[in-house]
């Protein structure tokens, strides 16, 4: 059974040396044969084991005594100090310790009986929803970001076609990483992709939509690397292409032929969308960087980073009329609630909506009154 009291130290007849450690060593190991039977991916299960031999070796004690008190002294430092982490991280940092913790005092698994046995003690749990971050989407989007406003894109876009225009009459070789980052961050907003989906993009991910032909092979893209559920890996989904974005067809009809693409010398080494100067794909934190710095360039806030294209394609959508269930559905929420976080309508489409509100509400009461 995975997970279970091994029988080496089950049927030992002489005392364990250093027994402590041997029998931590041997139930994080059970830990892991545990997450890998439920089909977590290595890299998950290796942080969580790593996070968990971290906080033992801060706690100074093993599973069988550690208390509520180790943990929030564990966690109120991770969250003080000169580097502090993010609730995010904070969070995913308690639930790995709460999971083994669980794992461990389980009956299941026999460690409960084994280490009373060796050492009068068991393993409990020691997370709790009194000493770990609340676990709701009301603190997931942090208040700073929000979605870049119309005039702010037109902003950057226009700056970077500028950019380009000026650095390719020069004779510069800086205009075709300009023209791949410009066009990666158009493709990024029109699709509504986060930084990993649109770096991992290939060729061979657009496809057409049979009920709107005229976009050809880009009536929709395939997401293979779309964020999972914790530690269940990549999922995928598909992206629709919709008429307000359908002016990203030509871009990318022009990006993918030889005069775009095609200009990397790496380019027909991989179907990568966007190769790089020195390799066949552009690194996740690249695109970053780039847009931090063009962001710069026109005075835009700081806060304004390349997550904030994928807000800004909730936003304009909604804006735009469609349903809330459709703009969940292309960017890949599971909650409805998380999508209404990405939400940050203008102040002109509010008005406009409280005016259409109240003129029906007025057409209805005269409708009323002439029956």
């Amino acid at each position: 059974m995975p997970g279970f009291v091994p029988r080496v130290l089950r049927d030992s007849s002489v005392g364990l040396f250093r027994a402590e450690d041997r029998v931590f060593e041997a139930m994080v190991d059970g830990w892991r044969a545990q997450m890998l039977a439920r089909g977590l991916v290595t890299a998950t299960i290796e942080t969580r084991t790593r996070l968990v031999i971290r906080f033992q070796q801060y706690a100074g004690d093993y599973p069988w005594t550690w208390r509520p008190a180790d943990l929030e002294d564990f966690l109120a430092e991770r969250r003080s100090g000169e580097r502090p982490v993010a609730l995010t991280t904070l969070r995913a940092e308690a639930n790995a310790i709460g999971m083994f913790c669980a794992y461990a005092a389980s009956p299941v698994y026999g460690w409960p009986e084994f280490c009373e046995h060796l050492f009068g003690d068991v393993p409990a749990q020691i997370c709790f929803a009194w000493n770990t971050p609340r676990h709701t989407t009301d603190d997931a989007v942090p208040a700073g970001r929000r979605a870049f406003t119309k005039v702010e894109l037109q902003r950057l876009f226009d700056h970077l076609d500028d950019l380009i225009d000026r650095e390719h009459a020069a004779g510069s070789k800086r205009w075709l990483p300009l023209l791949r980052d410009s066009i990666a961050f158009k493709v990024c907003y029109t699709f509504g992709l986060r930084r990993r989906e649109v770096t991992m993009l290939e060729l061979a991910d657009f496809g057409p939509n049979p009920h709107v032909p005229a976009y050809a092979g880009y009536g929709a893209v395939m997401v293979r690397w779309a964020k999972g559920t914790a530690g269940s890996g990549p999922r995928r989904r598909t992206v629709l292409t919709v008429p307000e974005f359908g002016w990203v067809v030509d871009l990318l009809t022009f990006w993918t032929s030889a005069e775009g693409r095609g200009r990397f010398s790496y380019a027909d080494r991989s179907s990568a969308l966007w190769p790089s100067e020195r390799g066949i794909r552009i690194g996740v934190g690249s695109l970053s960087d780039s847009l931090a710095g063009h962001r710069a360039d026109v005075g835009l806030p700081e806060e304004l980073g390349l997550h904030c294209l994928r807000h800004s394609y909730v936003t304009h959508l909604i804006e735009a009329g469609y349903d809330p269930a459709f703009v969940q559905t292309q960017v890949g929420h599971a909650y409805a609630s998380t999508t209404g976080l990405y939400t940050s309508v203008s102040a002109d489409f509010k008005q406009k909506t409280v005016q259409q509100m109240i003129a029906r509400r007025i057409s209805g009461k005269d409708g009323e009154s002439d029956g």
